[in-house]
Parts: structure tokens; sequence; C-alpha cells
């Protein structure tokens, strides 16, 4: 079977014209008409029925000490500015920001963060164990990050290997774990491997050409392997009726990835990739199985679904690093 095309028009990533028609239509609203609301929207998050969950989100998100007064190397609101820092973390950011007063201090670490900040800082990604209350995280860099399919192929009905696409850097640390899965497996019967990018590391054999995210969906199983943060596509290939194969997350995100459940949510696979094999075809034998993963998987990903909820959520998250350092 392939996937219906209506479903590929209909769920893909935002165009970035929209994406940032909209960013500049909120850059461009008065900070005075967003920051007198805030007050309202707290109390909304407050005095909804499901404000236990909001609050726990807010806690794990947000993980700081409180501190009596904030810390020195923070900056004002009001240096949070268009070309401050990459277009994406702005904009996802000052969506949440413009609510707040412009002398607040604060700081963000943008791109690809594996290691937690010396001071509280806001990021997209932070290690899953550990301390690591200084980094905060929001949902950012969210059109590449957030996308979710719908997929109408159900899982007896794909074929049985697992399919991996994507680069491989060289330069970064940690692509290493995604060239040893290839080293290990390309050519492999139970798998569909391919490489999107030439490199020194990469075997010109390696070499496929990118396909799209829908391309993915005829495969029961989808390797989610971490690149320079988390894996990118576990977010879609969750919303998919696909199995996520992947070892036990370093890193996490605003989609809590720490706390997924191995064997529930996706189907957890050693960190040197020696049992993928066996539990490729432990889940072909057993579908029951396999669907009870793909349901779970599609309950996690509903909780992200309600607009409302998540701005919420983001405004508190904030709302408590102001507080928490010393602030409010």
């Amino acid at each position: 079977m392939k996937p219906n095309f209506w479903n590929r028009i209909r769920y893909r990533k935002t165009p970035k014209l929209l994406y940032f028609v909209r960013g500049f239509l909120r850059y461009y609203t008065p900070r005075w008409f967003t920051q007198r609301r805030l007050a309202k929207l707290v109390s909304e998050a407050q005095n909804r029925p499901d404000w236990d969950y909001i609050r726990d989100r807010v806690d794990y998100y947000c993980r700081l000490e409180q501190l009596p007064t904030p810390p020195a190397g923070l900056k004002p609101l009001s240096t949070h500015r268009v070309g401050s820092i990459q277009s994406a973390y702005f904009f996802d950011s000052y969506e949440y920001t413009r609510y707040f007063d412009d002398a607040l201090l604060w700081r963000i670490e943008p791109g690809d963060v594996t290691e937690v900040p010396e001071l509280p800082s806001v990021v997209k990604s932070r290690p899953a164990e550990g301390e690591r209350g200084n980094a905060v995280v929001l949902n950012l860099d969210k059109r590449r990050h957030f996308m979710f399919l719908k997929d109408d192929i159900p899982f007896r009905k794909k074929e049985n290997r697992a399919i991996f696409r994507a680069n491989i850097d060289h330069l970064h640390k940690n692509h290493v774990y995604r060239l040893r899965f290839v080293e290990r497996y390309f050519g492999h019967p139970l798998c569909d491997i391919g490489v999107s990018n030439h490199a020194p590391v990469v075997k010109e054999e390696w070499i496929r050409e990118r396909i799209s995210e829908f391309d993915h969906l005829t495969y029961k199983f989808i390797m989610c392997l971490e690149g320079n943060d988390v894996a990118t596509n576990l977010k879609w290939v969750m919303s998919s009726n696909s199995l996520a194969v992947m070892p036990r997350p370093r890193y996490e995100t605003w989609y809590m990835e720490g706390r997924l459940v191995p064997n529930y949510h996706y189907v957890e696979i050693k960190p040197d990739y020696s049992d993928l094999e066996e539990r490729i075809q432990y889940y072909i034998d057993h579908p029951d199985e396999a669907e009870a993963i793909v349901r779970h998987a599609h309950e996690w990903q509903e909780q992200f679904f309600d607009r409302r909820r998540e701005k919420l959520i983001s405004l508190m998250v904030l709302h408590r690093y102001f507080e928490r350092t010393g602030q409010r």
C-alpha cells in the first residue's frame, strides 16, 4: 500500500512563508497588548480542570531551584529582537516572551543543546537524565521538530523491514552512533538503509536520495537515531502506524522523550544495536503487541494537540523561570 495522496498534502510542515508571516505579525503587535493579558492567562491556566496536568508539565520543563536574585549574565527581554538569534529560535520564543515585561532578565541558548548551561537558560533540548535545572525547555524550532502525520496504512499491511534515512555529520561527535549503525546493518535483509549526504566517513555505496516522511510509512519499523541531539523524526514516526525503533533517548525536548516508556511507546534496542534483528523479528511475529505500541504512541501524541493548553504551558514555564530567578 502507498500513503494517501491527500494526507501528503494536509499533513506537512508549515510552509516557510506562512511561518514567517505569522512570526512578523506577532513581532509587530504592540507588546503592551499582550503584556496586559498575561495575568488573565495565568489565572486561566490555574483554574482549568486540567491544572494538575499543566503544573506537572511545567515542573518537568522548568526544574530551576529558587534563586534570591537573578544571576549575572542574564539579559533583559528588551534585547530579544529580530536578528539577535536564528530566526526559528527567535520567532518560537518571541511567541511567548512578548507577554512579559521588557525589563525581566533571561538567557536563551539556541541550537542543539546537549549539555546543561552554566546559567539558567531557555533551550530546545537538554540531557534526558541527571541534574538539568539550568536547562529550561520551550518548544523551539518546532516547525522542524513538531510535525505529525496521518498514516492510513495498517501495521500489518506494511513491509517487514526497518528503514533508516539520515545525514551523517562526521564533524559532530554524536553522529558516530549513526555511523556505527550503518556500518553494522547496511545490506542486512531486514533493513533498508541509506545516507543522504556525502562525507569523508560515508561510503559511496551507502548514498541514497532523500525520501519524504510519507515514503517511510510503507515499512513496519522506522529507525529513530539521535543526531546532533534528539532524533528529529521521532515525533512524526510516533504519529504513524509504524514502530519507532531506537535505544533509550539520551536527550529530550518539549516532547518529553525522557518520559517515554520502552516497549510501550517505542521499541527499545541496545545502545550497540546488537539486538536489532531479534527485536524486529519479535514484533513481526507478534503483531498484536506491535499494534498496542502504535496505540500507546498515538495516545502520547494526543497530549500535544490542544493548542490552547500548549500555549498556557509555555507561558507558565516562562512565568516559573522568572519566578525562580528571583524576579517575580
